[in-house]
């Protein structure tokens, strides 16, 4: 088993787009790269590259991925090969992904969860959206929403959690800071991020 130390050369994220444009299924650019592109500018270095699909497009995935090195974090903090053909538990919803093994890892698969035309936030069944507004189209493909990816940066508050939050702020719209704060709250109920949507002036949208 590979563990979550090991290497990291992230690929270039515009490679790895080239790349699954080759899939037939929806799939979208997350993590700190999704809220660059939504603000517009860069801040920071990025240790890895995040894309998002849906659990149930992850055979499609893997297929698509034949001649890579994929691992999936099961238990998590540790990897384990993730054959083509296998579906993935319920509990696993990150993998890793290199050209292969020994080499570093180029970039990652978060799998999100679905339920008919609504996408189901994995971490709060509660938390729900139509698919059809989880993404945002840029420069010919798609990122996660803006609001959506903080709510998932909402749990840890690294450094870099903070920092993308502090620079997304300030692009949020009236509508974007409403979501998040009603999802900070039902997943987290007080929380320090709450009280910086509501003290600042939003635009309406």
């Amino acid at each position: 088993m590979a563990h979550v130390e090991d290497s990291w050369e992230p690929a270039p994220l515009m490679e790895v787009v080239r790349l699954f444009r080759e899939l037939a299924a929806p799939w979208w650019v997350g993590g700190g790269h999704a809220v660059e592109l939504a603000v517009g500018r860069s801040w920071r270095e990025h240790a890895d590259v995040d894309i998002g699909l849906l659990r149930r497009d992850q055979h499609a995935t893997r297929r698509m991925l034949a001649g890579w090195d994929c691992h999936v974090a099961d238990p998590p903090g540790t990897l384990r090969p993730w054959p083509v053909g296998e579906t993935l538990p319920a509990r696993a919803h990150d993998v890793w992904v290199r050209e292969h093994a020994g080499g570093p890892w180029r970039f990652q698969l978060m799998l999100d969860e679905s339920d008919g035309d609504e996408w189901v936030y994995r971490r709060d069944a509660r938390i729900r959206r139509p698919l059809d507004s989880l993404t945002v189209a840029a420069d010919g493909f798609r990122r996660l929403a803006l609001e959506v990816q903080l709510l998932y940066k909402a749990r840890g508050r690294r450094a870099k959690d903070e920092a993308d939050f502090a620079e997304a702020l300030p692009a949020l719209t009236g509508a974007q800071r409403r979501w998040l704060d009603e999802a900070l709250a039902v997943e987290h109920g007080a929380h320090p991020w709450r009280d910086r949507l509501d003290g600042r002036s939003a635009r309406d949208g």
